[in-house]
């Protein structure tokens, strides 16, 4: 065999072998938000085995179960890491269901089991992302849910009125913040991103942001200077998904463009790459039944030019969502489809 045969020979072995590891290595996709939004995206998106799910959870949650453990026991709030590893368990239904589970009536009143557990073993193991370790194995969790801080922060919003709203709570429940508007969104104390939040964030291919609310689930992750300027240096595909409703009080009359300049307002300008919104409005009979949580986000007013980036699909989810019993908060209940929201995420990350 002459020299020239034994070079081409090599090189189509290292051509093989780059292609079978580039086959082998699972693209890492990180969902930054809270609550309902987060467990849409990742419920979808955890049927699909060719890659690695990493949720990225706002801690600023202190209403409900939540805010109740928080104030009596000194905790970190459980809940919207409770909703993250709920949709990424592939455990038997009955053990997400029983993490779903709230007491209804006596003194436990409106608390949930899965965030009374969160927080029994975050005193039992004095860490809460080892804690979120333990949780996880019992799961059966597919990814991992990192809390963006673990410092216990407060969330405050102050108006162009003057009136200051402190914690996420307040801050959900005040229904005049769109006629004030707000001046400024902080939280209450310097804090430092969670380390293995900040990781995940530089090892991603694809970082989705949203949905969720506005104020209280979605900028607070990027309150903290740290995770923002981890995120703003990823090299990963930034991905805005905006939501089917406005929140009354909130963001009323919001657009699609709204949103994403209202977001991009606390990070930077044109920081995302793909904006996906929902393009198929709710039954009248049902936008009537919950007129007060607020009108659907319309997708005019979008920017010429702008093909490629804004991708509009019908991602409504035409069952109905049931408010659980014993449930004290309000919640939407117009919600995504999450396997059709999966779908155009996976059409982003492969193409």
């Amino acid at each position: 065999m002459n020299l020239k045969v034994k070079r081409s020979i090599l090189k189509n072995i290292r051509i093989f072998s780059l292609k079978m590891e580039n086959i082998k290595k699972k693209k890492k996709i990180v969902v930054v938000g809270g609550g309902t939004g987060s467990f849409t995206v990742l419920f979808g998106l955890k049927k699909y085995d060719d890659i690695e799910l990493t949720a990225v959870v706002s801690m600023a949650d202190d209403g409900g179960s939540t805010g109740i453990l928080r104030d009596e026991q000194g905790v970190l709030p459980p809940g919207d890491i409770r909703q993250c590893l709920v949709a990424l368990s592939e455990e038997s239904g009955l053990m997400r269901e029983l993490f779903n589970f709230r007491f209804s009536g006596g003194r436990l009143s409106g608390h949930n089991f899965g965030n009374l557990f969160i927080s029994a073993i975050e005193k039992i193991s004095g860490d809460f992302n080892k804690a979120l370790e333990m949780i996880s194995d019992i799961l059966k969790v597919k990814g991992e849910v990192f809390p963006v801080t673990l410092d216990k922060v407060r969330l405050v919003a102050e108006l162009k009125n003057g009136k200051k709203l402190y914690g996420e709570g307040d801050i959900s429940e005040y229904q005049m913040i769109s006629r004030f508007g707000v001046k400024k969104i902080y939280l209450d104390k310097k804090a430092k991103a969670n380390k293995k939040a900040l990781a995940a964030i530089k090892e991603a291919d694809l970082i989705v942001v949203g949905p969720g609310s506005l104020y209280s689930s979605l900028i607070p992750n990027f309150l903290l200077s740290d995770m923002k300027r981890a995120f703003l240096n990823s090299k990963a595909k930034k991905v805005f998904v905006c939501n089917i409703m406005n929140k009354y009080g909130h963001t009323d009359n919001f657009t699609v463009l709204d949103f994403v300049e209202k977001m991009e307002k606390f990070i930077k300008k044109d920081i995302f790459d793909f904006v996906v919104y929902n393009t198929k409005l709710p039954a009248k009979s049902l936008l009537k039944k919950y007129i007060d949580e607020g009108e659907p986000v319309f997708w005019d007013k979008l920017p010429k030019f702008s093909k490629g980036k804004f991708i509009g699909e019908k991602l409504l989810a035409e069952k109905r969502q049931k408010k659980m019993k014993g449930d004290i908060l309000r919640r939407s209940f117009i919600r995504h489809d999450s396997d059709k929201l999966a779908k155009v995420i996976m059409s982003i990350i492969n193409h």
